[in-house]
């Protein structure tokens, strides 16, 4: 059974880093189950506004869900890979038409902030 991880170590194995990288992955998906999709993808597909909200939705938030209202599963995972590249965020979790991104922001606004606000 691996350690407590209190910090990082330059010394760790995978194993243990993967255990960090998991858990932290859980706290997020935790965070996001109670937001609501802040931006949406229609079916005019990825437009400069679309882009721009995304943009400055992670800006304020860090951590948001968007929902994307377009054609089959293929054509979704094509759009999340795209917002992902495009915007710098990971994706955290995809269940349907329901994606979740992160990216940290240095200078976040707590009041706004998914990840430093209690929800």
């Amino acid at each position: 059974m691996p350690g407590r991880i209190t910090g990082i170590n330059p010394v760790t194995s995978d194993n243990e880093c993967q255990i960090l990288e998991n858990r932290l992955l859980k706290q997020y998906r935790a965070i996001a189950h109670k937001l609501h999709p802040i931006v949406t993808v229609g079916g005019q597909g990825l437009t400069e506004g679309i882009q721009l909200e995304l943009d400055r939705a992670l800006s304020d938030h860090e951590l948001i869900k968007i929902k994307l209202n377009v054609g089959d599963r293929d054509t979704r995972d094509a759009m999340i890979t795209e917002l992902v590249l495009t915007s710098g965020a990971k994706l955290v979790q995809k269940i349907g038409h329901t994606a979740t991104l992160l990216r940290q922001s240095p200078n976040a606004d707590p009041k706004k902030s998914n990840l430093q606000r209690m929800l």
